[in-house]
């Protein structure tokens, strides 16, 4: 098969967004993170995979370029994003922008 679209979980905390996408094989060389006006862009390659052999009897995993792009609802400190590719799943961590002006007041 050409083409492939890898799993994605986003999430959400109080303070940050995160999105896990599943890329086994990959290496940081294969994969680009971009962040622009709100939108979070993952995109990369997996390229077919050479095997010495006579004949693949089965191919199930896909191959070819792949890029989600995600709008993220509130603003994020974009200089502070951070991506970490393990173990063949990409962590990318959004911060949220903390607006000092507003402040929670305790009623008592």
């Amino acid at each position: 098969p050409s083409g492939w679209t890898p799993p994605v979980d986003v999430f959400e905390t109080p303070d940050r967004y995160v999105v896990v996408v599943e890329l086994p094989g990959l290496t940081q060389d294969d994969v680009q993170v971009q962040h622009h006006e709100g939108r979070l862009t993952i995109s990369g390659v997996r390229r077919e995979r050479e095997s010495p052999c006579e004949q693949f009897h089965r191919i199930e995993r896909g191959h070819g370029s792949f890029s989600r792009t995600f709008q993220l609802p509130v603003p994020v400190e974009a200089e502070r994003i951070t991506a970490d590719l393990r173990d063949g799943v990409l962590t990318v961590t959004c911060p949220k922008i903390v607006d000092a002006s507003t402040r929670r007041i305790q009623v008592g």
